[in-house]
């Protein structure tokens, strides 16, 4: 889709979206059992949901479609902050915890927002 890069892999909000997955898979392998299929399983669908819906997104032939999956991947983004806030407020995480991935995933989420913005841009001028 992108001229300037050849694949999804090179996108840095991508490797970034990647990282935070791994961090969440760890952060959640030590929530209590009773959470396994409730919010262990959310925020880990969540997390996966971001880097593969930007990947999906990329491999799609029109800029709308992609710009689309941004957005889906930001609603992503969006339910995982809210999962990591209650997370913290039932004391499954650390405040230090909590601080260092909401850093990551606010990182992601500016990142996902400018793309969304371009991507719109580049869609009125296509039409």
């Amino acid at each position: 889709m992108n001229s300037k890069t050849k694949s999804f892999r090179e996108l840095i909000v991508w490797k970034k979206s990647m990282k935070l997955v791994l961090e969440v898979y760890k952060l959640t392998k030590n929530f209590p059992k009773s959470e396994t299929y409730g919010l262990v399983s959310q925020m880990r669908r969540a997390a996966v949901g971001i880097p593969s819906n930007i990947a999906e997104g990329y491999l799609r032939r029109h800029t709308k479609e992609y710009s689309q999956f941004i957005n889906v991947a930001f609603a992503s983004g969006a339910e995982l902050e809210t999962q990591l806030e209650l997370s913290k407020e039932l004391s499954f995480i650390s405040i230090s915890e909590y601080d260092y991935i909401i850093s990551l995933l606010n990182e992601i989420m500016k990142m996902l927002n400018k793309l969304s913005q371009v991507l719109r841009s580049a869609s009125q001028t296509n039409s």
